[in-house]
């Protein structure tokens, strides 16, 4: 039997969540820490997602942590390999990797009330930590449609998260699945080189002009040479993303001129008229992502590309059937369907006190949690990027920063009042989640679309409906008057001998 390793700290993930966490411990001296990662390398979402033109839709200077910017980014908008060397880069020079335990993937997690500890499962072997950390983010969990037939297929088939880069699409008939931000990237780069291109449609997105140039090598220079001048650009393209909070939570009616750009840019490149009408969204701009792309429409009216509405009701061994009865042969099946957000598998995986696992713990079967971080019967558990901490506009890796303060600052706590368990309570998070929900109210996210915002019970789960430096004020403290503390018992004295 493999021996249970004991941390201190066990952090799952090692994207931009674990990897800013592991960094944080060790700047605050905590170093009895370790990162589980499944693969075979750091990066998270941006070490798995290797398909042909991926990239970040957040501009380059926001998408780095504020401790450790990049002066040498080639685009304004970064593209996945750049990102991924920046993430590797970063755990080599903060000097974390050696914590890190790769190909482990966890299997079950389960609270010990005896010992206080967490146990966890792993394919490698078992651990035990005083302190569970789960950081592998929404991104993390490949979602494949539930159409007949699709295990039936014999041709080759892959999620645009798990791209098949031996298998060549060089002269194929390609049926792409979904029209999400994935497939806007992949299908212009792949649209020259196969020989018919089937591109599978639900709702169709708004795709705004993409703003993406090259960073000159003066600027680089500059922001080498001086580093506040980065961190003035940065805090300028923070401001002017954070101004839309105005549009998409306070007046959505302020969005309609970002839908008079899009129109026009849809216009402006596409010559179809039916396939313009395919194109054009019939819900409020905003309240599904909004996507940037220059390519994406030009790619869709190429004559080797066949946009379809109608839904898919069957998939053959060699062909997908659509609600209108056509079967359209097709040699590979990509599924840019996207990620399991708001039915996170780790919710079926972790057990809390009692045994009760993590999704039995949300009433109502929505997620939720205190600051997207704590939950009641979870005790030294800490989650980043949980329940309501997405973003529509802004940023992920300023909500990251803001939540690992707060786990700092818990776990600093709780080391200087000798704190054994910290659980927060339950009014704590149903107070928290009753004004999410309020805030919601009026908000573009409930002007009636569906997307993958919204849980299975119809709530948002998964976007902060307000200003990102609300939620920074929120996290800057941690407050154990939100929480059930229970002090570690006093060790016993040692007998004298007479």
């Amino acid at each position: 039997m493999t021996p249970t390793t004991d941390v201190d700290v066990l952090i799952v993930g090692s994207g931009f969540s674990g990897l800013g966490m592991a960094i944080r411990l060790k700047q605050e001296g905590m170093t009895d820490f370790t990162v589980l990662e499944r693969a075979d390398d750091v990066g998270g979402t941006w070490q798995a997602n290797t398909y042909p033109g991926c990239a970040c839709d957040v501009p380059s200077h926001l998408y780095s942590f504020s401790f450790a910017p990049n002066p040498g980014w080639s685009q304004t908008y970064s593209p996945q390999p750049e990102i991924w060397d920046y993430l590797r880069d970063t755990a080599r020079r903060y000097d974390v990797l050696s914590h890190v335990r790769f190909g482990n993937t966890v299997t079950s997690a389960e609270w010990d009330e005896e010992t206080a500890r967490w146990k966890v499962e792993t394919d490698r072997g078992p651990f035990t930590a005083r302190v569970f950390i789960p950081a592998m983010g929404p991104l993390a969990a490949p979602k494949k449609p539930d159409v007949p037939g699709l295990d039936s297929f014999e041709g080759t088939i892959f999620h645009s998260a798990e791209w098949n880069h031996d298998h060549d699409l060089t002269g194929e008939r390609v049926a792409s699945i979904g029209t999400g931000a994935s497939a806007i990237q992949y299908v212009p780069s792949i649209q020259p080189k196969v020989s018919r291109l089937h591109v599978f449609q639900r709702t169709a997105p708004w795709v705004m002009p993409h703003s993406n140039r090259k960073v000159t090598g003066v600027e680089r220079r500059l922001y080498r040479a001086f580093p506040a001048l980065q961190r003035l650009v940065r805090g300028l393209v923070y401001s002017g993303r954070e101004i839309l909070v105005l549009g998409f939570v306070k007046r959505p009616k302020l969005l309609k001129q970002f839908e008079k750009v899009a129109r026009r840019h849809m216009r402006g490149q596409i010559s179809d008229p039916e396939l313009l009408r395919k194109v054009t969204p019939d819900y409020t701009i905003g309240c599904k992502r909004i996507l940037p792309s220059n390519q994406w429409y030009p790619a869709l009216d190429q004559p080797n590309v066949e946009l379809v509405t109608d839904e898919i009701t069957e998939v053959r061994p060699h062909s997908v059937v659509t609600a209108d009865g056509t079967e359209r042969e097709v040699d590979t099946i990509i599924l840019g369907t996207g990620f399991s957000v708001s039915d996170m598998p780790v919710a079926r995986q972790v057990r809390g006190r009692d045994g009760k696992l993590m999704v039995d713990g949300w009433e109502g079967g929505s997620p939720c949690a205190h600051l997207g971080t704590a939950m009641p019967g979870f005790p030294n558990l800490f989650m980043l990027l949980g329940p309501n901490t997405g973003l529509g506009h802004n940023s992920m890796v300023y909500m990251i920063e803001s939540q690992l303060a707060y786990v700092i600052d818990a776990l600093r706590n709780m080391r200087q009042n000798g704190t054994e368990t910290v659980e927060v309570k339950r009014e704590t998070v149903q107070a928290y989640n009753d004004r999410i929900d309020e805030k919601h109210v009026g908000t573009v996210w409930t002007t009636g679309c569906k997307s993958w915002y919204l849980d299975d019970t119809g709530r948002n789960s998964t976007i902060w409906p307000d200003w990102t430096f609300r939620f920074r004020h929120r996290t800057q403290r941690f407050d154990p008057s939100k929480y059930d503390l229970r002090t570690a018992p006093a060790p016993e004295p040692e007998k004298v001998a007479a």
